[in-house]
């Protein structure tokens, strides 16, 4: 068994953040069955409002999912998706409280979200971003890339995926193992005194 790498506390923060880049092309190494359930298993101790959990995972790797999710994307994300060896549809679960007697048996959450629909979707809408949020953290620390995106039809996406619509689409990620050549220079970011308050 090969030793495991060590990390520096710099190094680690520059593999999730200071040198992490959104990634537009990809080589064919796949991304395996083992790969997809270690990422979910980091993924899914990030936390969410009241340990609601909404956030709901796509793995798409076949080219029959591929050509199921293609006329729903935008012009210019067509080729990235293509080629990426998986895309994740992240989503949201509108009754995640149905799991509540196992994510929060102390208490009777399902009560406070059960039929109160702007709970329920501002929920959803905020924790299961959160939740994509936590699965391009864990892909980049096991050594995936990312590619983060809009630009896709939630309505026809949730249509083809979701047609029960219990489920809605998110955003999409591409992951995978990125091809450098793909890169644009990188946009900068906003300092410290342009986007924060210290009171």
């Amino acid at each position: 068994m090969p030793d495991t790498p060590v990390f520096t506390e710099t190094t680690m923060l520059d593999l999730l953040f200071r040198e992490a880049r959104t990634h537009n092309a990809w080589s064919d190494r796949p991304v395996t069955d083992q790969t997809v359930r270690t990422l979910y298993d980091l993924a899914k101790w990030g936390p969410t409002t009241a340990n609601s959990n909404p956030g709901r995972f796509v793995f798409i790797r076949s080219a029959a999912g591929k050509a199921r999710l293609k006329p729903h994307l935008s012009a210019g994300n067509v080729d990235k998706v293509m080629q990426a060896p998986c895309t994740v549809i992240i989503a949201g679960d509108t009754r995640f409280y149905e799991f509540y007697d196992k994510l929060f048996p102390s208490r009777d959450m399902r009560s406070t979200f059960e039929g109160k629909d702007a709970m329920i979707a501002d929920t959803v809408a905020r924790s299961s971003t959160l939740q994509g949020a936590y699965l391009i953290m864990a892909a980049r620390a096991i050594g995936l890339d990312c590619g983060p995106m809009s630009g896709f039809d939630q309505a026809g996406t949730d249509a083809e995926f979701f047609p029960d619509g219990r489920w809605k689409s998110n955003f999409l990620c591409n992951i995978g193992y990125g091809d450098p050549a793909g890169l644009y220079p990188r946009n900068p970011r906003l300092d410290f005194e342009e986007a924060c308050l210290d009171l």
